[in-house]
């Protein structure tokens, strides 16, 4: 298997809304974000998302995002992307996630069976006002395993104690 990059995104959260929840076990948080911006590289678009991550009582942020990329030349191409933003170094926090997207578009129509992994960072914005997001999307692709048989692949498998 090897990663093969889509496109790098950079949006920013001009509006954003979050409730409280007190518990046994201590405050999660449910928020709800309007995010706009762009991405380019194979997939040079108009970003336009909402996102609804849950906050966990450990600060782990657990994106839920849905969003539309209006390309330049012309395709609607819709995504969905799951995930972690937990804490990195530095003040930012870091994303990992996964990311299916869907289309109509004859020429993107190979998006809609690919699977694509994102990594990035959200930066507070100066002021406080909202966050910077930087992502870069790169599809996975299959390249087999290189085994011919199961019984190959398990006897290759690192064991583990337990």
């Amino acid at each position: 298997m090897r990663l093969d990059p889509l496109y790098r995104a950079t949006f920013t959260t001009p509006e954003s809304w979050s409730v409280e929840l007190e518990g046994a076990d201590g405050v999660e948080g449910q928020l709800f974000l309007i995010a706009e911006g762009r991405s380019e590289g194979r997939l040079s678009a108009r970003l336009r998302a909402a996102n609804y991550p849950r906050r966990r009582t450990d600060g782990t942020l657990l994106p839920d995002s849905r969003g539309a990329l209006e390309t330049d030349d012309g395709a609607v191409i819709l995504y969905s992307w799951q995930g972690y933003a937990r804490e990195g170094s530095g003040g930012a926090r870091e994303l990992v996630g996964a990311v299916m997207h869907v289309t109509d578009d004859p020429r993107y129509a190979w998006l809609n069976t690919a699977v694509c992994a994102l990594g990035g960072e959200v930066r507070p914005q100066p002021g406080g006002d909202g966050f910077e997001v930087a992502v870069e999307v790169a599809e996975v692709v299959w390249e087999g395993t290189g085994y011919t048989s199961l019984q190959e692949a398990a006897s290759s498998s690192p064991s583990r104690e337990i």
